[in-house]
């Protein structure tokens, strides 16, 4: 079974809105921190928001303000709700689970032990 399972990417017009999704049922232990990556194209991964299990939330300076990351437990679900979207905020969008709190390491790629498959975000400008 695929740990973690991303959906609702797509093509937008720039102002325009997303709301990603990333299901956590694949996971067996309850992890500590829950993620939204990205990657545009000759770029590296870069972090775009983290929720820990106490309910701590950071974003990326590039998307406060405008990105919202909640979970539906009920659901097993990561979500992410992208408001006025920027051609910049094309990516592939990947959601990660870790095992250990992340505190300031939650924008390290390393940091994580479970990833999606990743869901395509674009922007049109």
């Amino acid at each position: 079974q695929v740990p973690l399972v991303e959906s609702g990417g797509g093509s937008v017009q720039a102002g325009g809105s997303l709301r990603l999704s990333c299901l956590t049922s694949g996971i067996t232990f309850s992890p500590y921190c829950l993620a939204w990556f990205r990657q545009a194209p000759g770029k590296e991964r870069e972090g775009v928001a983290v929720i820990e299990r106490d309910g701590t939330i950071l974003y990326a300076d590039s998307v406060n303000g405008r990105f919202n990351i909640s979970t539906n437990n009920a659901k097993n679900t990561l979500l992410l709700q992208m408001n006025a979207l920027r051609p910049e905020d094309t990516a592939m969008y990947y959601c990660a689970a870790s095992l250990y709190r992340c505190d300031n390491y939650w924008p390290r790629v390393s940091q994580y032990h479970y990833w999606g498959q990743g869901t395509q975000v674009t922007v049109s400008s």
